[in-house]
């Protein structure tokens, strides 16, 4: 049974308050009450009825009459904030040149993404990856490259011409002793044929064993001479002075890759600029992607951390940031058919879900002020161009998203 709040009760209260020296509300003059009174009376109303009680009439006039609702909301006005503390704008970093018709500028923000104080004066960017051999990849990714498995140079042109890549990453996993053992001389020639299949920036990426990427990241920047590729990477793990150099002798920016830590990031921008002579507008970062549902928030944490003390006026990290988003399809949650918990709910159709996985790892570290995105889905690369193309007031976006993809998951 519903309790009545009555005035009798409230005339109790006020006699409490008024004996701790609380307030000097009179009830017989509610019309008057303001300021503090006027909210006193309307937490009294709050509580009551989370205690579950009604107000009745004679109450529920008065609290009206102290505590009127009005039906028209208060002017305000949006004022644009004047951030002082951003002291320094993040470095621009061109990347394609030589034989590259389409190369693009990443960089140049003076305030963290999408904010209304000060446009972004680049678009974010996407690479998409290419492997110089057939690897393990989950269905929903390989089919959509099952023709060109075998062909990095088809792959490649594949990505650009249908699926809209503003840049290609060439993956020479082969060349790992474990796997192929591929010489860096045909690793070279791999990367040849992709500067003659697409006309856009390229990435050039080892296979990630420490020993051996070091001569192969050397000739294939030797290979791709004047063309400003992106050389990924170098790290405090290898010997990163001969990477730094080979980019620097062959007019290529480099990738600095930590592992989510702030001070090797530094670190590693400071050896790279003094040891190797790296020119200011040489370089991009790379502090790890981690996955949606797999150290998510701590890439984000750290990445805007990052991008925070460059605005702020740390200039070994006032430059752009980089993500591995391709991690997302690490996740078991992207590619696998379903939960190995028999207790699990229903995860959802994979062919989706993993994209989804991809697009949300993605969207998450745009926020953080991500630049450039390594990706592998095409549709999850058309839908974070979209996406960051409007948030980014972007004239024009690449790739249109087909409305139909997400509509047909419900």
């Amino acid at each position: 049974m519903t309790r009545k709040m009555r005035y009798s009760d409230l005339e109790k209260l006020f006699q409490i308050l008024q004996t701790e020296g609380k307030t000097d509300l009179q009830l017989s003059d509610l019309s008057g009450a303001k300021g503090d009174e006027k909210e006193l009376l309307a937490r009294i109303s709050q509580i009551s009825s989370l205690l579950g009680c009604e107000t009745d009439s004679e109450l529920e006039a008065l609290l009206s009459n102290a505590y009127p609702v009005s039906d028209t909301l208060a002017a305000a006005k949006f004022n644009v904030a004047d951030f002082t503390q951003f002291k320094q704008s993040i470095q621009e970093v061109t990347l394609g040149a030589g034989s590259r018709k389409k190369p693009f500028v990443i960089g140049g923000e003076k305030t963290m993404p999408y904010f209304f104080d000060a446009a972004m004066p680049n678009i974010n960017r996407v690479t998409m990856d290419v492997f110089d051999m057939p690897v393990g990849l989950a269905k929903s990714v390989r089919s959509n490259y099952e023709d060109v498995l075998e062909d990095p140079a088809a792959w490649a042109k594949k990505s650009v011409n249908e699926f809209g890549a503003d840049m290609i990453t060439i993956h020479l996993v082969s060349t790992d002793p474990a796997i192929k053992d591929t010489s860096a001389k045909e690793a070279a020639k791999t990367v040849e044929e992709i500067l003659q299949a697409v006309d856009v920036p390229i990435v050039i990426g080892g296979s990630g064993n420490p020993q051996k990427d070091p001569e192969v990241l050397e000739k294939a920047a030797e290979a791709a001479e004047g063309e400003r590729a992106l050389i990924a990477s170098a790290n405090l793990n290898m010997d990163y002075q001969r990477v730094g150099n080979a980019a620097k002798k062959y007019g290529h920016v480099i990738l600095s890759w930590t592992q989510m830590d702030i001070n090797a990031q530094k670190e590693l921008n400071r050896k790279l600029f003094r040891q190797c002579g790296i020119e200011q507008d040489g370089l991009i970062m790379d502090p790890t992607t981690a996955a949606l549902g797999y150290g998510l928030d701590y890439a984000y944490s750290n990445m805007e951390r990052i991008r925070m003390a460059g605005l702020t006026g740390d200039a070994e990290l006032a430059y752009p940031l980089s993500s591995g988003t391709t991690n997302a399809w690490g996740a078991r949650e992207a590619w696998m058919i379903a939960s190995p918990q028999a207790a699990d709910s229903d995860w959802g159709d994979r062919e989706y879900r993993g994209p989804i996985w991809e697009i949300i790892t993605g969207m998450t570290l745009a926020l953080a002020g991500n630049d450039l995105f390594m990706m592998m889905h095409p549709k999850a690369v058309q839908f974070l161009k979209e996406f960051t193309g409007i948030l980014g007031n972007a004239s024009t976006v690449d790739s249109e998203m087909n409305d139909d993809w997400l509509t047909e998951v419900y």
